[in-house]
């Protein structure tokens, strides 16, 4: 089985770009480990490159950015390749098969406006607006 789980921030803007046939988009994450070795606690901080493919891309380029909090599944895949030089180059990526956005950092206001947000198939948002001001969450 090769399935991994990761929670972290986004390490830089997604990075978009079409084939010809879909979507491929690029970022990295940064995801912390806390753990104590010889009676001292440490925190070890692991960038791990991430790609998505079609739709999943369109919306990790839509609604994240930089700083973002995501919970992500996806793949562990291997590349290899020779660079311009001839020497050959390798790299492990996360190939993201699904997302949860924890925490987004939007780009502008406008980008809060539910309306441009992904709806469910076949139904229509029909929650009625509410008047709450900030000091009325209980959270």
């Amino acid at each position: 089985m090769n399935t991994s789980h990761l929670k972290g921030n986004l390490t830089r803007d997604i990075e978009i770009r079409y084939n010809g046939v879909m979507a491929v988009a690029k970022t990295s994450i940064a995801t912390n480990r806390k753990f104590i070795s010889n009676g001292e606690r440490k925190e070890e901080t692991m960038f791990i490159d991430l790609v998505f493919f079609g739709k999943s891309a369109e919306t990790a380029n839509q609604y994240l950015n930089k700083g973002s909090t995501i919970l992500l599944t996806g793949r562990l895949s291997f590349s290899q390749w020779v660079d311009r030089n001839g020497v050959k180059q390798s790299k492990h990526e996360i190939v993201v098969e699904s997302m949860e956005f924890i925490n987004t950092r939007t780009k502008s206001p406008q980008d809060l406006n539910t309306q441009n947000m992904p709806q469910s198939s076949g139904t229509q948002n029909t929650t009625p607006a509410l008047d709450i001001d900030d000091d009325e969450v209980p959270f």
